[in-house]
């Protein structure tokens, strides 16, 4: 059994959250993983640009952080196989939501899968690698019935 806890930092209400759990267990499901650990912590714009500013020396906000606590191996224990945390900005999803014209259920669910798919250690440094992830990533979301609003 999965443990994914989505962990809301802001002071707000964000009914659009309420989906992600059932989204990130099809993922892994999809994705042939199971008794995995891992958060998905939302944030603003301060935090996340001060994670960004800390720990890749980039001086701006992000819309995904994910922190891969199995970059240098597998990280088992007696409740699981612990994957890290992904931090959102939810003022990024709002802003890119708007942007690509698409709700922010759509841009929540995107960068979910995204981060997620980075503990897993999915990356898109190549041409290749993005092919490979952004594939995935929609195909997860589309069977998921989280389509691309036109």
């Amino acid at each position: 059994m999965n443990q994914i806890e989505i962990i809301n930092e802001t002071k707000e209400q964000i009914p659009e959250l309420e989906t992600l759990l059932d989204l990130l267990n099809f993922a892994a499901q999809k994705q042939q993983v199971e008794n995995i650990i891992f958060n998905v912590i939302i944030v603003d714009n301060n935090y996340i640009h001060q994670l960004n500013k800390e720990y890749r020396g980039v001086d701006r906000p992000t819309d995904v952080i994910s922190f891969a606590l199995e970059d240098n191996g597998s990280m088992e224990t007696e409740f699981g196989r612990v994957l890290g945390d992904i931090y959102i900005s939810i003022d990024k999803a709002r802003e890119q939501a708007k942007e690509y014209g698409h709700s922010l259920k759509r841009e929540l669910s995107f960068l979910s899968i995204h981060g997620f798919l980075h503990l897993l250690g999915y990356d898109h440094m190549n041409p290749e690698e993005e092919k490979e992830m952004f594939e995935i990533q929609e195909l997860i979301l589309n069977e998921y019935g989280i389509k691309r609003e036109k």
